[in-house]
Protein backbone atom coordinates (compact mmCIF):
# COMPACT_ATOMS: atom_id res chain seq x y z
CA UNK A 1 0.00 0.00 0.00
CA UNK A 2 1.46 3.47 -0.68
CA UNK A 3 2.56 5.80 2.18
CA UNK A 4 0.09 9.00 2.46
CA UNK A 5 1.44 11.84 1.80
CA UNK A 6 2.52 13.98 4.97
CA UNK A 7 2.06 17.45 2.38
CA UNK A 8 -0.74 19.74 3.13
CA UNK A 9 -2.96 20.21 0.44
CA UNK A 10 -3.65 23.40 -0.81
CA UNK A 11 -6.53 26.10 -1.10
CA UNK A 12 -9.55 24.26 -1.95
CA UNK A 13 -11.56 25.62 -5.65
CA UNK A 14 -14.34 26.70 -3.17
CA UNK A 15 -12.34 28.30 -1.08
CA UNK A 16 -10.26 30.10 -4.36
CA UNK A 17 -14.22 31.09 -5.23
CA UNK A 18 -14.74 32.36 -2.07
CA UNK A 19 -11.74 34.48 -2.50
CA UNK A 20 -12.81 36.09 -5.68
CA UNK A 21 -16.27 36.78 -4.62
CA UNK A 22 -14.93 38.64 -1.49
CA UNK A 23 -11.63 40.27 -2.94
CA UNK A 24 -11.87 44.27 -2.97
CA UNK A 25 -13.66 46.53 -4.05
CA UNK A 26 -16.88 45.37 -2.58
CA UNK A 27 -19.23 45.77 -5.17
CA UNK A 28 -22.31 46.93 -3.07
CA UNK A 29 -24.95 48.97 -4.56
CA UNK A 30 -27.71 50.06 -2.23
CA UNK A 31 -29.41 52.20 -4.32
CA UNK A 32 -29.60 49.75 -7.53
CA UNK A 33 -32.91 47.73 -8.04
CA UNK A 34 -32.04 45.64 -11.05
CA UNK A 35 -30.03 45.03 -13.79
CA UNK A 36 -30.20 43.99 -17.27
CA UNK A 37 -27.79 42.65 -19.86
CA UNK A 38 -27.84 42.15 -23.59
CA UNK A 39 -25.04 41.20 -25.34
CA UNK A 40 -24.14 38.54 -28.42
CA UNK A 41 -23.92 34.82 -27.18
CA UNK A 42 -21.10 34.06 -29.50
CA UNK A 43 -17.77 35.95 -31.08
CA UNK A 44 -18.33 39.61 -30.22
CA UNK A 45 -19.01 41.83 -27.43
CA UNK A 46 -16.26 40.45 -25.60
CA UNK A 47 -16.15 42.97 -22.96
CA UNK A 48 -19.63 42.68 -21.57
CA UNK A 49 -18.94 38.77 -21.60
CA UNK A 50 -15.64 39.18 -19.27
CA UNK A 51 -17.97 41.32 -16.84
CA UNK A 52 -20.67 38.95 -16.86
CA UNK A 53 -17.90 36.11 -15.66
CA UNK A 54 -15.82 38.07 -13.65
CA UNK A 55 -18.25 40.98 -12.26
CA UNK A 56 -21.28 39.78 -12.20
CA UNK A 57 -21.24 36.69 -10.10
CA UNK A 58 -19.58 39.44 -6.98
CA UNK A 59 -22.34 42.00 -7.75
CA UNK A 60 -24.78 39.16 -7.07
CA UNK A 61 -23.20 37.94 -4.05
CA UNK A 62 -22.47 41.60 -2.32
CA UNK A 63 -26.28 42.45 -3.50
CA UNK A 64 -28.87 39.47 -2.89
CA UNK A 65 -31.63 41.60 -3.55
CA UNK A 66 -30.84 43.06 -7.15
CA UNK A 67 -32.79 41.75 -10.26
CA UNK A 68 -30.13 40.28 -12.31
CA UNK A 69 -31.02 39.41 -15.96
CA UNK A 70 -28.88 38.47 -18.57
CA UNK A 71 -29.64 38.04 -22.06
CA UNK A 72 -27.24 36.45 -24.82
CA UNK A 73 -28.79 36.52 -28.11
CA UNK A 74 -27.04 35.09 -31.15
CA UNK A 75 -25.75 37.33 -33.62
CA UNK A 76 -25.00 36.79 -37.17
CA UNK A 77 -22.45 38.25 -39.31
CA UNK A 78 -24.45 41.34 -40.88
CA UNK A 79 -26.84 42.06 -37.81
CA UNK A 80 -25.43 45.85 -36.31
CA UNK A 81 -26.72 45.82 -32.83
CA UNK A 82 -24.49 47.20 -29.66
CA UNK A 83 -24.70 45.36 -26.53
CA UNK A 84 -25.95 47.19 -23.38
CA UNK A 85 -26.87 47.16 -20.05
CA UNK A 86 -30.02 48.23 -18.41
CA UNK A 87 -29.73 49.85 -14.67
CA UNK A 88 -32.83 50.43 -13.02
CA UNK A 89 -32.70 52.45 -9.50
CA UNK A 90 -35.03 52.32 -6.50
CA UNK A 91 -36.24 55.96 -7.29
CA UNK A 92 -37.46 54.52 -10.41
CA UNK A 93 -34.97 56.04 -12.60
CA UNK A 94 -33.27 54.16 -15.06
CA UNK A 95 -29.85 54.13 -17.25
CA UNK A 96 -29.05 52.56 -19.85
CA UNK A 97 -25.31 52.03 -20.76
CA UNK A 98 -23.48 51.07 -23.99
CA UNK A 99 -21.25 48.39 -23.46
CA UNK A 100 -19.58 48.42 -27.50
CA UNK A 101 -15.63 48.85 -27.27
CA UNK A 102 -15.25 48.72 -23.35
CA UNK A 103 -13.72 46.39 -21.49
CA UNK A 104 -14.46 44.29 -18.26
CA UNK A 105 -13.02 46.56 -15.43
CA UNK A 106 -14.34 49.91 -17.86
CA UNK A 107 -17.75 48.40 -17.64
CA UNK A 108 -17.56 47.55 -13.83
CA UNK A 109 -16.50 51.02 -12.64
CA UNK A 110 -18.57 52.79 -14.97
CA UNK A 111 -22.15 50.76 -13.07
CA UNK A 112 -19.98 51.33 -10.07
CA UNK A 113 -19.74 55.20 -10.30
CA UNK A 114 -23.65 55.25 -10.35
CA UNK A 115 -24.51 53.01 -8.41
CA UNK A 116 -21.67 52.57 -5.91
CA UNK A 117 -22.76 54.90 -3.23
CA UNK A 118 -19.89 56.51 -0.75
CA UNK A 119 -17.88 53.49 -0.16
CA UNK A 120 -16.83 53.47 -3.78
CA UNK A 121 -15.99 57.16 -4.12
CA UNK A 122 -13.84 56.65 -0.84
CA UNK A 123 -12.29 53.15 -2.47
CA UNK A 124 -11.88 55.54 -5.75
CA UNK A 125 -10.00 58.62 -3.45
CA UNK A 126 -8.07 56.36 -1.52
CA UNK A 127 -6.82 54.20 -4.89
CA UNK A 128 -5.79 57.31 -6.84
CA UNK A 129 -4.05 58.97 -4.09
CA UNK A 130 -1.92 55.63 -3.85
CA UNK A 131 -1.17 55.60 -7.41
CA UNK A 132 -3.31 52.18 -7.84
CA UNK A 133 -6.02 51.18 -10.53
CA UNK A 134 -9.28 51.16 -9.47
CA UNK A 135 -9.21 47.57 -9.97
CA UNK A 136 -6.92 45.25 -9.79
CA UNK A 137 -6.79 41.98 -12.35
CA UNK A 138 -8.21 39.20 -11.61
CA UNK A 139 -5.76 36.82 -9.97
CA UNK A 140 -3.69 33.83 -12.60
CA UNK A 141 -5.42 30.83 -12.51
CA UNK A 142 -3.34 28.06 -10.78
CA UNK A 143 -2.03 25.84 -12.97
CA UNK A 144 -1.21 27.54 -15.83
CA UNK A 145 1.48 26.67 -18.04
CA UNK A 146 4.59 29.13 -18.03
CA UNK A 147 7.49 29.10 -20.57
CA UNK A 148 10.36 27.79 -18.85
CA UNK A 149 13.94 28.10 -20.51
CA UNK A 150 14.65 24.11 -20.34
CA UNK A 151 16.84 22.77 -22.39
CA UNK A 152 17.33 18.93 -23.46
CA UNK A 153 19.99 18.33 -21.71
CA UNK A 154 18.32 19.71 -18.34
CA UNK A 155 15.55 17.82 -18.61
CA UNK A 156 17.78 14.55 -19.76
CA UNK A 157 21.39 15.41 -18.34
CA UNK A 158 22.97 11.66 -18.31
CA UNK A 159 21.53 11.07 -22.00
CA UNK A 160 25.27 12.14 -24.10
CA UNK A 161 22.63 12.30 -26.95
CA UNK A 162 21.90 15.50 -28.42
CA UNK A 163 18.26 16.69 -30.82
CA UNK A 164 15.75 14.65 -31.22
CA UNK A 165 17.49 11.06 -30.65
CA UNK A 166 17.82 12.86 -26.80
CA UNK A 167 14.18 12.32 -26.57
CA UNK A 168 13.72 8.90 -27.96
CA UNK A 169 13.82 5.68 -26.53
Amino acid sequence: MARKSRALPGPSRLSKILENLVRAPRPYMSTLKSLKMTYAARNDHFGARYFASEFLPRIRYANAAIAIEVNKVPKSVGDTWKPEMQLEFQDGSAKTLNLEHKMSHQIFEEVMDLAGGNNWQRWKRERTAAGLPLTDPKPPKSGSIEKSSATIADLFPNSGKTGAAAVLP
